[in-house]
C-alpha cells in the first residue's frame, strides 16, 4: 500500500500524518509533497524521516494507491489529472469537485458506498460545517425523515487555517498589552468578538460556506431536505460548534432521539443539563467524535427538535472523514 499526502505542511495535511499512524493505518510507503517553498521540508512518520517532494506534472503518482489532497482548490483542480492519471485514487480535501455529478462527496457515517462510484478517480472530502451536520442528521435520518434544518454556527479559528490561529493568539496578547491588535485573516478583529461572515457573500444574501451546507447536505445524504444555515466566526482555537434545528415528518421524542444518536455511529452523547454537562470546543479539540448534546424539544414545532454539536474540523472535518473513506475502500478489497 503506497499512499500520497498533498499540502503536507498545512493543518490538515499534519493531521493526516497523526491520523494515519493513530488509527495503524495499513501502509508500506508514505510519499509526501508540497510546493516548492516546503519542498525538502523533512517530518517523521512511524519513526522515519520523510522529506517532501515539490508536487510537479510527473510520473510520481505512478504506483500510488490513495493520494490525499489537502492543498486547495486550485491546486487539486490543475492536478488531478496528473495524480489519478495511473490509477491512484484521490482523495480530495477541497471545494474543486464536491458538486461535480461524476465525483462522489462522501461522509463515511452516511454514504460510504457512495465511494465505490469514482468514474474520475476522485472522492471529495465535504466542507467542514457539513461533515459535522451529517454525521448528527444522519442519526435521526434513520428513524424519522428530516423535512428541514436551520443551523447556526459557531467556528473556530482554525477553519481558516494555522496563521488565523496564529493571528487570534496575537491580538489577545496585543489587547491585553494595550496595543492595537492585527488583522489580517478576518475582515476584523475576533478577539472578543463574533464575526457572522465566513467565506464571501452571494447573489441571495447567504455565504458561500452557508451555501455548501444546503448543496453537500442534499448530496450526502441524496436527500430533498432544505437546510438553512448562519455560520459565524467565533474566537475558539478549534473545534467548531453547530446548534441545529430540524423538522421531522413526524414528531420524534427526546428519549427516542437520544436513543439514535447512542447508537450512531461517529457520535458521542454529552447530554445531561442538569449537572451542566454538555459539548464545548474546550476539551473536545483532537477528538474524533462529533459530539452531542442539549437534546430537546423545539418549542415553535410539533414536529422539530434541537440539539447542539461539537466537533473538531481538523479531523473529522477533514483528516479523519479522508483516512475513513481510505479505511472503507480498503476493507471493500
Amino acid at each position: 500500500m503506497k499512499i500520497a499526502i498533498v499540502g503536507t505542511s498545512g493543518a490538515v495535511g499534519q493531521e493526516l500524518l497523526r491520523v494515519l499512524d493513530e488509527r495503524n493505518f495499513p501502509l508500506d510507503e508514505l510519499l509526501l509533497f508540497g510546493s516548492s517553498r516546503s519542498a525538502g521540508t523533512s517530518y517523521n512518520f512511524r519513526g522515519k524521516q520523510v522529506e517532501v517532494k515539490e508536487l510537479r506534472h510527473n510520473d510520481d503518482f505512478k504506483d500510488v494507491d490513495i493520494a490525499f489532497v489537502s492543498a486547495g482548490g486550485g491546486t487539486s483542480l490543475e492536478f488531478a489529472e496528473t495524480i489519478t492519471k495511473h490509477g491512484a485514487i484521490m482523495i480530495d480535501n477541497s471545494s474543486a469537485f464536491r458538486m461535480q455529478d461524476d465525483v462522489p462527496l462522501v461522509v463515511p457515517e452516511v454514504n460510504a458506498e457512495d465511494a465505490l462510484s469514482r468514474p474520475r478517480g476522485i472522492i471529495a472530502n465535504p466542507n467542514c460545517t457539513t461533515a459535522q451536520l451529517v454525521v448528527a442528521l444522519q442519526a435521526i435520518e434513520e428513524i424519522a425523515h428530516i423535512k428541514s434544518v436551520h443551523v447556526a454556527t459557531y467556528q473556530a479559528a482554525s477553519g481558516a487555517g494555522a496563521a488565523a490561529m496564529r493571528e487570534l493568539e496575537e491580538q489577545h496578547k496585543q489587547l491585553v498589552n494595550g496595543e492595537k491588535p492585527t488583522v489580517s485573516k478576518f475582515a476584523y478583529q475576533l478577539a472578543y468578538n463574533l464575526i457572522p461572515q465566513v467565506d464571501v457573500f452571494t447573489d441571495n444574501g447567504y455565504t458561500k460556506e452557508e451555501m455548501k451546507m444546503y448543496n453537500e447536505t442534499r448530496k450526502i445524504m441524496h436527500s430533498n431536505i432544505e437546510v438553512s444555515a448562519t455560520c459565524v466566526r467565533v474566537p475558539v482555537m478549534r473545534a467548531h460548534s453547530e446548534a441545529i434545528w430540524i423538522e421531522t415528518e413526524r414528531p420524534v421524542s427526546v428519549e427516542e432521539a437520544r436513543e439514535a444518536f447512542n447508537k450512531a455511529k461517529g457520535i458521542a452523547v454529552i447530554d445531561n443539563p442538569s449537572a451542566r454537562e454538555y459539548p464545548m470546543p474546550l476539551g473536545l479539540s483532537g477528538k474524533d467524535p462529533v459530539y452531542v448534546g442539549r437534546i430537546r424539544k423545539d418549542l415553535a414545532n410539533e414536529n422539530g427538535l434541537t440539539f447542539w454539536t461539537v466537533s473538531d474540523q481538523i479531523r473529522k472535518g477533514a483528516a479523519l472523514n479522508a483516512v475513513q473513506i481510505a479505511e472503507y475502500l480498503i476493507g471493500q478489497r
